[in-house]
């Protein structure tokens, strides 16, 4: 059972350094997600991949590839482009506005189970709402594009529609989460909600802050969601008690993983199941920015617990299961980004359990990870001029 103290290491790695606490601040509502310093922390004591930078963007923040190996790529001002392995970048029309500043904006991408067919994409962003509310929706939206190579009409978006959103609207900048991600067989859409920083919504049934959903792909509910006959519970939640979810990905298995930032420390990993609540706020493995502790997860097991949990925080963005052949020995791992700790994390499922076995340190805050077509691996740097790297082996 993870512990407050933990500090997970890896038999690969060098000793971890005496580190300050980081975090993903909300004490200053819209700041980013870790505004506190990160102490520097030893990676392992190897490299083995080369990194190349391939282009540069104005706040990138999620990333997909396209089955022609061409990738779309988010920016949170609200741009999307489409983008190929060497870098060129075509600006996409028809892009919904987005309510832009803290944490929010445009958000995230992903290509509908049948993109070959319907050319459907679907995406997440901020919308604003009343009395200087706000909340992110997800839309999905027909993709228009010609094959690599030939010319035509800049590619746009059409047929936008609004399939979800996030209830209820509240004030504030942060913690919209509004990851992605369709079941292995392609019937299930999840998607992630942050409680906002607001708390006590995670735990509230009336409203869908702080929880995983499950819907069908055209936005509709599943007949067998775990809450669909709970009349104080809105048929959309599949799990609940979650902070920050910025990541979501399922394993060779078909299972649902999530990584979700902490409060002042205590990020998590969580094997995500049906109807299970993991505990936030009224347990974390990380306290309050304020100094008042939370309890652990061990004083409440009816709690699900995280498989994983940082202490000191890694403020995790992205994360995917690795299954490409250029890296045949990460068969079946995780990869999470770092933000504060400005790092690539591997994680090795285990069963049930899940541990840190390596850490790269990358030199800048990591937004995102994709695996491309090759079975390279592709970040997207946080922030202005955050650049798109792509990760191949050492020759």
């Amino acid at each position: 059972m993870p512990m407050k103290n933990l500090t997970i290491a890896s038999a690969l790695s060098v000793a971890l350094l005496a580190c300050t606490n980081g975090g993903n601040a909300e004490a200053t509502q819209g700041a980013s997600e870790d505004a506190q310093s990160f102490a520097d922390i030893s990676p392992v004591d190897r490299e083995p991949f080369m990194t190349q930078e391939i282009t540069e963007f104005n706040e990138p923040w999620a990333m997909t590839f396209l089955p022609d190996g061409r990738m779309l790529v988010t920016t949170k001002p609200g741009e999307l482009f489409l983008v190929t392995q060497a870098g060129e970048q075509t600006a996409i029309s028809n892009i919904p506005d987005v309510d832009y500043g803290g944490q929010g904006g445009l958000g995230d991408v992903i290509l509908a189970p049948d993109f070959a067919k319907s050319g459907r994409i679907y995406l997440s962003w901020v919308e604003a709402g009343d009395d200087g509310t706000r909340g992110a929706v997800v839309a999905h939206a027909n993709l228009s594009l010609a094959p690599p190579g030939v010319e035509a009409e800049a590619p746009a978006l059409s047929n936008l529609k609004i399939i979800w959103k996030q209830n209820p609207k509240v004030k504030g900048r942060g913690h919209y989460s509004h990851r992605m991600v369709f079941s292995p067989d392609g019937k299930y859409l999840f998607i992630g909600s942050g409680e906002r920083q607001k708390f006590d919504p995670a735990q509230d049934m009336t409203g869908n802050l702080g929880k995983i959903v499950r819907l069908n792909p055209d936005g509709s509910i599943p007949s067998d969601n775990p809450f669909l006959d709970d009349e104080k519970a809105l048929p959309e939640i599949w799990s609940l008690g979650h902070r920050n979810i910025l990541g979501m990905a399922f394993d060779s298995k078909g299972r649902l993983w999530n990584q979700e930032m902490g409060p002042k420390d205590g990020d998590e990993l969580n094997l995500v199941q049906r109807g299970s609540n993991y505990g936030y706020p009224i347990v974390s493995e990380g306290d309050h920015y304020d100094g008042k502790k939370i309890p652990n997860h061990d004083t409440r097991p009816e709690f699900a617990a995280p498989k994983v949990a940082w202490v000191p925080t890694i403020a995790p963005a992205g994360l995917i299961f690795y299954s490409g052949k250029l890296f045949p020995e990460w068969q079946g791992n995780a990869f999470i980004g770092g933000l504060a700790s400005e790092a690539l994390i591997r994680v090795v499922i285990d069963g049930d359990e899940a541990e840190e076995v390596e850490r790269f340190k990358m030199g800048s805050r990591i937004r995102e990870v994709e695996q491309g077509p090759d079975g390279a691996l592709w970040l997207l740097q946080d922030g202005k001029g955050g650049k798109l790297l792509k990760i191949t082996p050492a020759k």
